[in-house]
């Protein structure tokens, strides 16, 4: 399918074929959420932790004797029904939330979004991102060309454009990504994604790799 490609000054520049597979795939709204789940999941850390009845302080020695006293038996001050005792079923940091998904649903999971976007007129080719120096304040200039102030976008530069990364990591919510390595939570979670002309053939032969 053909695509108008800009230049940095917002203006189109002539057209590129894009590859249908990627950019012409169905909405799959139930596979991207089962993607982005499992990608939250994977990145979540369990925190909170309590110490059960063998990992509290003290609690080694009987605290009366076993009759005589009058009292109930107890074998350990550090028993869950004492005060300062240990935790019964609480929170540990040993719990893990990892999902398991496969290679295929992920890919599948980003053409779909990256056809959404597409559709919905949120995706620009630029033909090249060529900064004098690595500058935030010309790189969100831009941005701002394209997309105004108010905006949240993922650039997706050429293998190897440093300038646009060093530049792009200071300006909030921009996110600048690798063309060999983007997931589909980063394309969906920002409104715009601006791909750089030759990234769009680094990133469609990744593909072609892990077929």
């Amino acid at each position: 399918m053909m695509i108008e490609i800009y230049n940095i000054e917002n203006k189109k520049t002539g057209k590129m074929d894009l590859p249908e597979e990627i950019f012409q795939a169905p909405w799959r709204p139930a596979l991207v959420h089962q993607v982005i789940t499992a990608i939250l999941s994977n990145r979540r850390r369990p925190f909170a932790h309590v110490k059960g009845r063998g990992e509290v302080r003290g609690g080694g020695k009987k605290p009366w004797p076993q009759k005589g006293t009058g009292q109930a038996r107890h074998g350990s001050i550090r028993s869950p029904i004492w005060r300062g005792g240990g935790v019964t079923h609480g929170p540990l940091k040993e719990r893990t939330y990892e999902k398991k998904i496969n290679k295929e649903m992920k890919k599948q999971a980003l053409f779909s979004v990256l056809s959404k976007k597409l559709s919905d007129q949120e995706l620009k080719i630029v033909d090249e991102i060529n900064l004098k120096e690595a500058k935030t304040k010309i790189l969100n200039g831009i941005l701002g060309k394209f997309f105004g102030q108010k905006r949240s976008v993922l650039i997706v530069p050429k293998t190897g454009n440093r300038a646009v990364h060093l530049a792009g990591r200071n300006i909030p919510k921009t996110t600048v990504g690798n063309p060999n390595a983007l997931n589909v939570y980063d394309c969906l979670v920002h409104k715009y994604v601006v791909f750089e002309k030759d990234a769009v053939a680094d990133f469609a032969g990744t593909f072609k790799k892990t077929k």
